[in-house]
C-alpha cells in the first residue's frame, strides 16, 4: 500500500484508526481533539480525507457529460475552476455532494467515500458509444487532505503557495512544493476557510510531514463529522438519501436553474416553479443526546425528524428537516423528553 507511510506517521503521532473496508482505514482521532478543534479557529487543523473518493472525468465530452448529470452549469468552467454539484436520481432524489475541479484536459470529482462506486456505476451507465469520455477512479492512487482554519493561508505561504489567497471557492492550481505535484483549491468542504489539496499517494507522508512541519494540527475523523453537522453540511445515508431532494437540503448554491436539461431537471424546475418545497434541513440546538431518526413535534403535531446527532463543546447539536410551514429559526420543538431550538447552519448560508 503507497500509503502505508503515511499511516505510520499518523500513528506514531497518535493516531487511531477505524476500517471502513479492508483497504481503507482513516484516523479517527489523534488524542487532541480539543486542540484540533480549538485550531480550526484560530490557527490550521490538518484532516486526511483519503478515504473520500476522487474520480477523474476526461476526453473532449467531459464538460458537456457532467453538465448532463448533475445539478450545476459545467459548460461555463474554465480550467482552474470549480464547483459543487449534486448528483440526482431520475426523480431527484440526492445520491451525493461532489465538488468538481476542471483542468486543462480533465474534471476531477472528490466525492463522498460511501457513494464512489455507486457514482462510478452511474456515470458508467450514461457514457453512450458516441461520446468523448473517459472515467478513471484516482482514488487509490492519490491522497486528499483539507486545511482548516483562519492560519491556512498562511501555512500555505510558508510552503511558497501564494496564489490562491482571496479567490473564489473551488479556484485550483496545481503547484510544485519540495518537488511534490499537489493541487491545491480553495475550500475545506465545510464553513470554515480552507485549502483542499490532492496528491499523488506517492507523496502522501512527505506532504502530510511539510504541513504539520510548518504548524498544521492533525485532526481526526471525528471532529470533520462534529464541524460537519454543527456547519450543516449535509451527508449521503443521513440528510441526502431517497427521501429528500437538494432543494429541501438547502443546497441552492448548487443548482443552476437556467442550464438545460439533466437528470432529476424536471422535479428540480417543478419544485421550485410551484413552491413545492414541503420541509427543509436546519439545525437544533438540543437540551440531551437524542438519536437520528426521532420525531420532532411542537404539541401533538410532528413537524419534521432528526437526522444527524454530535456533542459539542457548547452541547448537544442536531440536523433535522422541519417542515417549512412550521417556521425556522427560532422555533421551540420537542424530541421526546427534550427540549430543542431550531436555528440557522453557516455551511447553507454561503
Amino acid at each position: 500500500m503507497l500509503i502505508q507511510e503515511l499511516h505510520d506517521i499518523q500513528a506514531a503521532a497518535g493516531a487511531t484508526f477505524a476500517e471502513l473496508t479492508t483497504a481503507e482505514i482513516i484516523p479517527v482521532t489523534f488524542g487532541n481533539d480539543a486542540a484540533a478543534i480549538a485550531a480550526t479557529k484560530q490557527g490550521a487543523a490538518l484532516c486526511d480525507r483519503t478515504h473520500w473518493g476522487r474520480i477523474q472525468i476526461s476526453d473532449s465530452d467531459r464538460l458537456r457529460f457532467l453538465h448532463n448529470q448533475s445539478t450545476n452549469n459545467f459548460n461555463i468552467l474554465k480550467p482552474g475552476q470549480g464547483c459543487d454539484t449534486v448528483f440526482l436520481t431520475s426523480t431527484a432524489r440526492t445520491i451525493d455532494l461532489a465538488t468538481a475541479y476542471a483542468t486543462e484536459d480533465a474534471v476531477i470529482l472528490l466525492v463522498s467515500a460511501n457513494r464512489r462506486r455507486q457514482l462510478l456505476e452511474l456515470l458508467d451507465r450514461y457514457i453512450f458509444p458516441m461520446d468523448r469520455v473517459e472515467l478513471t477512479d484516482l482514488t487509490d492512487t492519490t491522497v486528499a487532505f483539507t486545511l482548516l482554519g483562519p492560519d491556512s493561508t498562511q501555512l500555505l505561504e510558508k510552503l511558497g503557495v501564494s496564489e490562491l489567497e482571496n479567490q473564489p471557492y473551488a479556484t485550483h492550481k496545481l503547484i510544485n512544493f519540495a518537488g511534490m505535484e499537489v493541487r491545491v483549491a480553495v475550500g475545506s468542504g465545510l464553513a470554515t476557510p480552507g485549502y483542499t489539496l490532492i496528491a499523488s499517494a506517492s507523496d502522501a507522508a512527505r506532504l502530510w510531514n511539510e504541513l504539520v512541519k510548518a504548524g498544521a494540527v492533525p485532526m481526526g475523523d471525528r471532529i470533520w463529522e462534529q464541524l460537519r453537522i454543527e456547519q450543516g453540511r449535509p451527508a449521503p445515508d443521513f440528510e441526502l438519501t431517497d427521501d429528500y431532494n437538494p432543494l429541501e437540503a438547502r443546497l441552492l448554491n448548487t443548482i443552476s436553474y437556467d442550464k438545460g436539461c439533466y437528470i432529476g431537471q424536471e422535479t428540480i424546475a417543478r419544485l421550485n416553479t410551484y413552491k413545492g418545497v414541503k420541509q427543509e434541513l436546519w439545525g437544533v440546538q438540543l437540551s440531551g443526546a437524542v438519536e437520528p431518526g426521532t420525531l420532532i413535534t411542537i404539541g401533538e403535531e410532528k413537524v419534521g425528524k432528526l437526522t444527524s446527532f454530535t456533542e459539542t463543546e457548547s452541547g448537544f447539536f442536531g440536523l433535522a428537516y422541519i417542515r417549512t410551514k412550521a417556521g425556522g429559526a427560532g422555533l421551540k420543538v420537542q424530541l421526546g423528553e427534550i427540549a430543542g431550538e431550531v436555528v440557522n447552519l453557516p455551511f447553507l448560508s454561503l
